[in-house]
């Protein structure tokens, strides 16, 4: 029984040692560099976020934080990695709406509740864009082609399950009609594939394609939200065409839900500096991206709040699983 209690106490003493060193590293966070994982490819809106944050919080870590793409499966393959990694700050991820869209269709073994959220940083609506050359001038025109022609007007999207093709699928549902949805691992793809002629149209952000707009390349014909976009004020609502629909991404930083409060808490006064950046402001309203900071708290309530309406919708679209 001596020995017994001798062998507990030592075991004790041995956790108890760890939760101090594992104390001690946490307070020194970080002493190297850190990786953000984003869940698209390069040149997308969540993408030109990541960067434009990654860049801002240089003033307020002592390390650098480099972006990593981790493309698949309409951000589920970027996500699972996030969720995943060793809780101690040193891998945390650009988390995105997907986090409450894609458990749901049965294509991720995440929840949101295994995220920690530390801040949104962006919101952005889609928005339904094709070529300029393309037959249609308004929403109206191009819907009434989707009416006559069922299953035929390809629209493109970051991927099946994600937001932009939960926007599609949306308006779908809302207007009784049937788009044939091509997914594409993120939005930048997309938008290529419809410069090139291989799709009619695609549901991503204004943002996403505000270049290829302004050079003449592309025609937005409506933006999903409740107001118009203050970049395209010319560009009306789905709303002020009759179709009650509104459906937009975030975009914030996220860490796997065991992370030690201090490495959070560090990320949040980091995050929160970052965002507030003059350089990190312009740089979004360059790139025609919303600023839409939420420090964590606010976050992670926004955040279940999505879960349970997409939850509702995806059933309702018979999406869910």
């Amino acid at each position: 029984m001596k020995g017994y209690r001798l062998l507990t106490g030592a075991v004790v003493g041995v956790l108890a040692t760890a939760g101090l060193i594992a104390g001690a590293q946490a307070a020194d966070y970080p002493t190297k560099p850190i990786e953000l994982i984003v869940p698209y490819a390069a040149g997308g809106g969540t993408d030109l976020v990541a960067r434009a944050y990654a860049d801002a919080t240089k003033k307020h870590l002592p390390q650098a934080m480099g972006v990593v793409n981790k493309t698949g499966g309409g951000g589920a393959v970027g996500l699972t990695e996030i969720m995943a990694a060793r809780a101690d700050g040193y891998k945390v991820g650009m988390g995105t709406v997907e986090i409450t869209l894609l458990p749901h269709m049965g294509v991720a073994r995440f929840s949101v509740d295994d995220f920690t959220p530390v801040a949104r940083l962006n919101a952005e609506p889609s928005a339904i864009t094709v070529k300029a050359d393309a037959p249609w001038k308004t929403i109206e025109e191009f819907l009434a082609d989707a009416k006559a022609n069922p299953g035929k007007v390809r629209i493109g999207n970051s991927g099946t399950g994600a937001i932009w093709h939960l926007a599609a699928e949306a308006l779908q549902n809302k207007t009784g009609l049937t788009f044939n949805h091509i997914p594409f691992d993120g939005a930048n793809p997309a938008v290529t594939s419809l410069l090139g002629g291989h799709i009619e149209a695609v549901s991503v952000s204004p943002a996403e394609v505000s270049s290829q707009v302004a050079g003449g390349q592309l025609r937005m014909l409506a933006v999903m939200a409740d107001e118009r976009s203050k970049a395209f004020p010319d560009v009306p609502t789905l709303k002020e065409k009759g179709i009650d629909l509104s459906v937009a991404t975030w975009r914030g930083i996220v860490v796997p839900k065991k992370t030690p409060a201090p490495v959070v808490e560090t990320l949040r006064k980091a995050s929160k500096a970052a965002a507030e950046e003059p350089a990190f402001r312009e740089q979004l309203a360059k790139m025609n991206l919303t600023w839409a900071y939420a420090d964590g708290p606010e976050f992670g309530a926004a955040m279940q709040k999505d879960n349970a309406f997409f939850k509702d919708l995806m059933t309702k679209l018979g999406m869910a699983k």
